[in-house]
């Protein structure tokens, strides 16, 4: 089979006559089909539904240290949950926060009080003429909403095959006191779905910024969300940190968001001692205490570490097929013509797919009109602005398999399309 740079002409005219056929057969059938999105399914959702057993009104709702759940306090926390989540992140229980449902909660939260109070008595950045947070891309678009609300300004970081450009991001580190942060998601990374080498995580741990209130805001949300029987690594940051006496630069974060219930789950934070007194100073006038039932009621339903391993595996039987459905859809459709690069990530939620330079809003506005929604095309950069209109994030985890399926004929149709009106018109 040729590829498109290799057709002439007449020959790809009549691919896109053939491929434009089968595209207003589908457009005809009037579908609506969502890849929107990385939420889990209803099936994943049932998965978890026993927990509610764990809590009845016969049942005492007391912590192990002997707390009524039903009443205030405990602000960072029951004790076992915090325990269970320092397991699963390996750090010291007294460097986990637990919040509400919503880890992006958290990060906003920070970013708020960083911008109205300052960070550990720092100039609050709302008083500062200018705040920049670099953003590697592609990367995640809730990240880049929070600062384009608060206005901080945003660079972009090329996303290297082992993290971000660590060239870059030390020289803008080292040398800008306005850049006051980093979006990172270090594991099976959204979208692209890649962990950080061991290298570019001693990086992190080494950076000596210029600024004294930077911190690296590590959003941990995958850390357990394998999908092969060949998962990704990650190096504990916290433990690098220590060996550099850097434990302060670091804010992580994770939340049961895809392992139990996604609206009703539990959000978590780590941060060092200090970190944690002036996160916590804060916290404690926004809030008595989050909800310590639905703690108590993850803690009994998981009991350990292992638990929650063993709950992903579950998960993983469910997302696997999803993820092999999309990929033997490009490898068939789109690879042999040479007109997409897309990863191959061992687990997370998404897939990063890459058209011809030009290409990726054309797609969107195929698929769209088709009735497949897809996230924004340009969303996985800052401000919505792809430089070469190429990124789309395919999010495979919600629709059933079937419906999945139909959503991928129709996208390799979209991308052929855009593909050859792009060659057709050079």
């Amino acid at each position: 089979m040729k590829t498109y740079a290799q057709m002439n002409a007449q020959e790809l005219e009549a691919e896109y006559q053939s491929v434009q056929l089968k595209y207003n057969a589908f457009k005809a059938r009037g579908l609506s089909l969502d890849m929107s999105r990385g939420k889990p399914s209803s099936a994943q959702l049932d998965l978890s539904m026993d927990m509610l057993d764990t809590i009845s009104s016969d049942r005492k709702l007391r912590t192990s240290a002997g707390m009524d759940a039903r009443g205030y306090g405990q602000l960072d926390g029951i004790p076992e949950t915090r325990q269970l989540f320092a397991e699963i992140l390996g750090v010291d229980p007294d460097w986990i926060l637990i919040g509400g449902n919503s880890s992006l909660n958290m990060m906003f939260d920070c970013i708020s009080w960083a911008e109205s109070l300052g960070v550990m008595g720092s100039t609050p950045w709302a008083k500062l003429d200018k705040v920049k947070f670099l953003c590697p891309v592609p990367g995640y678009d809730r990240h880049f909403a929070i600062c384009e609300l608060f206005g901080i300004e945003m660079v972009n970081i090329p996303m290297n095959s082992d993290g971000p450009d660590m060239d870059l991001v030390e020289q803008y580190v080292s040398q800008n006191e306005s850049v006051k942060g980093i979006w990172c998601v270090p594991m099976y990374s959204n979208p692209t779905g890649i962990t950080y080498s061991d290298e570019v995580v001693r990086r992190f741990a080494a950076l000596k910024p210029a600024a004294k209130d930077f911190r690296i805001y590590w959003d941990n949300a995958y850390c357990v969300h394998h999908v092969t029987d060949t998962p990704d690594r990650l190096l504990n940051i916290f433990e690098e940190c220590r060996k550099q006496g850097s434990e302060d630069l670091v804010y992580e974060f994770s939340s049961t968001s895809k392992i139990s219930f996604s609206g009703a789950g539990i959000a978590l934070m780590a941060a060092s001692e200090r970190n944690m007194a002036d996160l916590k100073a804060k916290r404690s006038i926004q809030t008595i205490g989050p909800n310590k039932i639905n703690q108590l009621m993850h803690t009994r339903y998981f009991r350990s570490s292992q638990g929650i391993l063993d709950h992903m595996e579950k998960h993983r039987a469910l997302i696997k097929p999803k993820f092999e459905a999309v990929f033997q859809a490009l490898d068939r459709e789109l690879a042999p013509l040479g007109i997409a690069e897309y990863t191959h990530p061992n687990g997370g939620y998404f897939i990063s797919f890459n058209t011809l330079p030009g290409c990726a809003k054309r797609v969107g506005e195929l698929c769209g009109e088709a009735g497949v929604v897809l996230t924004a095309v340009g969303a996985t950069y800052p401000y919505g602005k792809d430089p070469e209109d190429r990124n789309i994030r395919i999010a495979p985890t919600f629709p059933p398999v079937e419906e999945l399926e139909l959503a991928l004929e129709l996208f390799c149709l979209s991308v052929r399309m855009a593909s050859c009106e792009k060659f057709l018109s050079a």
